[in-house]
Order: structure tokens, then sequence, then C-alpha cells
């Protein structure tokens, strides 16, 4: 799957999400939700390395809980570039790529 289907299944799955439980999404609520999402990572990693209460949850449990909480946050990053029609790899390319190495 390339980055602008799964954009899109993100979309359709963000939308379901949105209208069952009755949540506006406003320019504001994309920006705010990945601040949230960025947050449960971050409290996953910390879980993870052991520098945050594990919950008594297993190795296993808090490795998934980060894999789990990654993909939250690129799944949001999508849906805000999704609304603000940015094309992320042009502007990875153009942010990121120019340093790439030559080879």
């Amino acid at each position: 799957m390339n980055i602008d289907e799964l954009r899109d299944e993100v979309e359709q799955v963000s939308t379901f999400y949105a209208e069952r439980h009755g949540i506006d999404r406003t320019d504001d609520w994309f920006v705010l939700k990945l601040n949230e999402e960025v947050g449960e990572l971050t409290q996953a990693y910390l879980a993870r390395v052991g520098q945050a209460r594990d919950k008594g949850r297993t190795s296993e449990e808090l490795d998934n809980d980060f894999r789990s909480e990654l993909a939250d946050v690129l799944a949001q990053v999508l849906l805000i570039a999704r609304r603000f029609d940015v094309n992320l790899p042009d502007e990875v390319a153009r942010k990121w790529l120019v340093w790439k190495p030559a080879r």
C-alpha cells in the first residue's frame, strides 16, 4: 500500500469513528489530537524503557503498546496532511532528502 492509499484508508476510519462518537473534526481537533497521540507515545515509550510505571504489563505488552501508539501518531499525521492538502512525499523530499548523502 502506498502512502496515499494509507492516508485515504485512515481517513475512512477516522470519519467513521468521529460520526459514531459525535466528534467535530475541526482544524484545531486534527492538530490537538496529534499532540494527544504524541503524549500517549511518550508514555508508552517511558513504560517500555522502565522510566514510568508498567501497570503490571509484560515486556511484550509494553512493546505492543509502543508500536500501537507509534501507529496512532503516523495515522494522525496522515490525517492532518490530508486535511490541509499536504503532499507528504514531496515535503519529505524537499525538507529531508535534500540532505541525503551522494553515493
